[in-house]
């Protein structure tokens, strides 16, 4: 029997978070502890690091806004969640999306453009195939460019054309843009997907 039953296990609503000035508790000490925490400062959260997960009690998060926890220990991400749900702050299991209540997403950034990238858990790999292509794409040109149109949006801002001009003008600045998309899969799909194979 398939199991494509049209439904994923777990879909998470994409949203950006304003973290800025608020506690945040990181759960780890390995190198994804280390990036989620590193990613927290750098949107201006004020970052506590429990590098010992054993050691790890209910005060400790009680007023965060946000968790990560990066070890796959279920015992703990079970504990981690029962506190969310007394103290309402969100949570985020690394790879452990049915203990989390928020699941952080690959990022590309580039200039001020921020896309992020979700499989709900399916395939991290996929995800992070995805991440590298995009980073690729929207390169130190990608982010000149929009540099040059925030000054342009200034510009026309400070102009005395009205709202409907400045958005026609603004649209034009970027008309001419565009995206293309390419993309080449494994050869069990292939097959699969052309009755060859096992579905």
């Amino acid at each position: 029997m398939s199991d494509e039953t049209g439904a994923y296990d777990y879909l998470f609503l994409p949203v950006g978070l304003n973290v800025r000035e608020r506690r945040c508790v990181v759960i780890g000490d390995d190198a994804e502890a280390r990036e989620k925490g590193a990613a927290l400062q750098a949107a201006g959260a004020e970052v506590a690091y429990l590098r010992h997960p054993s050691q790890v009690g209910e005060q400790m998060v009680a007023d965060a806004f946000v968790v990560i926890s990066t070890p796959q220990d279920e015992t703990l991400s079970s504990r981690l969640l029962a506190y969310a749900e007394r103290h309402k702050f969100l949570l985020c299991c690394i790879d452990q999306p049915a203990y989390s209540t928020v699941a952080m997403q690959a990022i590309v950034e580039s200039g001020p453009v921020r896309v992020a990238i979700s499989t709900g858990s399916v395939s991290p790999t996929v995800a992070a195939t995805l991440q590298r292509a995009l980073a690729r794409a929207l390169d130190a040109r990608f982010a000149r460019f929009m540099l040059r149109l925030q000054a342009l949006r200034r510009r026309v801002r400070r102009s005395d054309a009205g709202p409907t001009l400045r958005r026609r003008h603004m649209r034009e600045a970027a008309a001419e843009f565009t995206v293309e998309v390419s993309v080449r899969y494994p050869a069990w799909f292939e097959k699969e997907e052309s009755g060859q194979g096992p579905r």
